[in-house]
This record gives C-alpha cells, sequence and structure tokens, in this order.
C-alpha cells in the first residue's frame, strides 16, 4: 500500500494488505465484521496470523494501563517470535481519552523510551480534525471502517466490496462467486459486509467444493419466501399488474410483514425509476439523445435487472415517473400520521399499487 494512501478504508486494507508505516495503527468504525477483518490481516502481515503468535498482545481498553501497553510494545520476544511486538487496544475510546496526549507523543515520536513495536487502536470514533488522528494518517494508518450512506463514496464502497467478496469467496468458501450474483446480493440483501458473507456461506455449501455461486441460485436462495414475494410485488407493480401486486401484498400482511416495511422495499426502486426518468430530462436539456439504459444505470439498477427495468419504465410513464417520489412521499407521511392505523396505512399502499396500474395509464 503506497504511503500517499495513509487513510485508506477498510476495504482499501483488504484489497492491499501490508505491514503498516509508524507506530501507531487506528482502525476507526462502527463495521464490527469489517474492523474484525482488517485487526486480523494486520495480525497476519505481522506476525504470521496465529491465534498463539506470542508477538500479538491484546489488551482491554476500558481497563488498561498505559505503562503495560508501552511494555508491551517496547521489548521484543525473548522466544524469537520473528516480527515486533504488537499492542492491540480493543475497545479503545476510553483509553483514547485517558491518554490522548501520551498517544500524541508516542504517534509523533516525541515519546522517550524504546518504541520496536506497534499499537493498534480500535475504537469507535476518532475525528479528522484531532492532532492525534492527524498525527496517525500522517506518520502511521488510519483505517476507516464504516458503510458510506451518501456521495460518490458509496459507489466505491460497492464496487471494493464486490472484488473482496470475489476474493473472500474463493479464499475462505472455496467458490467462485459471479458478478451476478454479487448484484443479487446487494440488490437483496443490506450493504453490511458480515450479513452478505454469511450468504456467501451459505450459498458456497449450497454449491458444493468447488462450485459456482451465480446469480441464479442467488436469487433462488437468499432471503427467505417473504423477501421474494416482496421483491414480486415491485416487479407486479412497476409492471402495471394491479391485481397480482395487490395479492403479493394480501400474503405479505397477512404473514405479519408491517405496510412500512413494504413501502421502504417499493419505494427504494420506485425512486430509482423517477431518478432515471429525471435523467433522460436532464440528457434532452442538454440537447442529447437520451438512452434508457445509462439513465437507469445511472439510477442505480443492476445489470441483471436492466431489460426488465426498461420494460417497466416505458409502462409507468414519463408523466407518472416525474411523480414516483412524491407519491411514496405522500404515502410515507400518511402512515406515520394520522393514517398510522394498519387498516389505514393498507389502503395507502393499495392506493400506491393502484396508480401504477396499467388502467390508472390508460386513464391519464
Amino acid at each position: 500500500m503506497a504511503k500517499s494512501n495513509a487513510s485508506p478504508t477498510g476495504l482499501d486494507y483488504l484489497l492491499s494488505p501490508t505491514a503498516p508505516p509508524g507506530s501507531v495503527v487506528a482502525v476507526v468504525g462502527d463495521d464490527g465484521f469489517l474492523k474484525h477483518e482488517v485487526l486480523a490481516s494486520l495480525r497476519r502481515s505481522l506476525c504470521g496470523g496465529g491465534e498463539r503468535d506470542i508477538d500479538w498482545h491484546a489488551f482491554e481498553g476500558p481497563v488498561v494501563e498505559w505503562r503495560d501497553v508501552i511494555d508491551a510494545v517496547g521489548q521484543r520476544s525473548l522466544f524469537g517470535g520473528g516480527g515486533k511486538p504488537v499492542a492491540v487496544i480493543d475497545d479503545a475510546d476510553v483509553f483514547v481519552t485517558r491518554y490522548r496526549e501520551k498517544l500524541e507523543d508516542f504517534a509523533t515520536g516525541k515519546a522517550g523510551g524504546p518504541k520496536a513495536g506497534l499499537l493498534v487502536l480500535d475504537v469507535k470514533t476518532l475525528p479528522g480534525n484531532t492532532r492525534l488522528a492527524k498525527a496517525i494518517a500522517e506518520a502511521g494508518l488510519l483505517v476507516a471502517c464504516k458503510t458510506p450512506e451518501r456521495g460518490p463514496e458509496v459507489g466505491k464502497h460497492r464496487r471494493d466490496a464486490a472484488k473482496w467478496l470475489t476474493m473472500r469467496a474463493e479464499m475462505v468458501h472455496q467458490t467462485k462467486l459471479t458478478p451476478d450474483a454479487v448484484e443479487v446480493l446487494f440488490d437483496l440483501l443490506p450493504m453490511s459486509l458480515g450479513v452478505i458473507d454469511q450468504e456467501v456461506a451459505r450459498l458456497a455449501l449450497l454449491a458444493g467444493d468447488g462450485g459456482r455461486v451465480d446469480g441464479a441460485l442467488a436469487r433462488e436462495h437468499v432471503g427467505g419466501w417473504r423477501t421474494r414475494t416482496a421483491w414480486d410485488l415491485v416487479d407486479a407493480a412497476a409492471d402495471g399488474r394491479a391485481a397480482d401486486a395487490l395479492g403479493q401484498l394480501d400474503r405479505l400482511l397477512q404473514a405479519g410483514e408491517q405496510p412500512i416495511g413494504v413501502l421502504a422495499q417499493l419505494g427504494s426502486t420506485l425512486r430509482k425509476f423517477a431518478a432515471a426518468a429525471a435523467n433522460v430530462e436532464a440528457a434532452e436539456r442538454m440537447g442529447q439523445r437520451p438512452s434508457l439504459s445509462s439513465a437507469l444505470k445511472a439510477a442505480g439498477f443492476a445489470p441483471f435487472k436492466m431489460e426488465a427495468a426498461e420494460r417497466q419504465l416505458r409502462q409507468i410513464g414519463r408523466g407518472r415517473a416525474s411523480q414516483l417520489a412524491d407519491w411514496v412521499l405522500e404515502a410515507d407521511l400518511a402512515m406515520k400520521g394520522h393514517n398510522s392505523a394498519p387498516a389505514r396505512a393498507r389502503l395507502e399502499l393499495e392506493r400506491l399499487l393502484l396508480r401504477l396500474s396499467r388502467e390508472a395509464a390508460a386513464v391519464r
């Protein structure tokens, strides 16, 4: 990993692991699975990765004393462990608060005494504008382990996650994870690497040793019948098949699904259609010939959904597509406001489904 990338994301580090420079590493964020994998990768690069590595010393942040940490990183093992000593402070937020000045001096080289080893801080937060964070990023390594929710980081996170999950599937689960399977997993599951990795492990067992997890296998087995029924409802609604969509809705609600949860899944897709329609209009305003597939791709539709999405957007039509975000917002506010009773919430969902029907398109 190049020194110029002193503040990588967790996936950056996992895709290109190496022994870090400097004397301090901070693994920062609330993604416990990603932090675990980064720490395991650090351990492999520094100490060989075995559970009994004598150079790897773990401490509990809320109770450990500074002198114990310094003793651990300042002395090489008498038994010839082969690597530099590493002190890892788990749950280190309290430790950082208590010993911030000492840590700043340690990171910048101002602290006296031998520093043969490395100090690793596992923290939930470490604001980038603090002296400590700046010192670690400049002289050591600061790894951000969180899932971005907005901005260009989202796209990069998805691309990096796809690469890493594919690599991990081969190395850990002994299976080939195809690109369309990754897209299905991203579409059906929350963007949580721990959750997705568990599903990959389960799918690998279904595929067998040396098997192949493709999109068809993932669609068949990921998410359970409720998830599949909810996506069937979304497809039926976007196709304008109101009767089918209402039937799927009835089955979901009878099984105990909450209306607000159904709206969340339906609304996610409808907002993408609204964004695609806006992309088409923006291209026209710029004097360009709009491409429906490009507009849908930019709106976030997965490649394996593109053919169906083009058909569905044509069915919805430009006029309705431009109103979809408003319709979803109206339904959401109604469910959370005076119409919050289950029966009223169901009516809001049914109203939204009927607005998307072929019959509604014909009378506009």
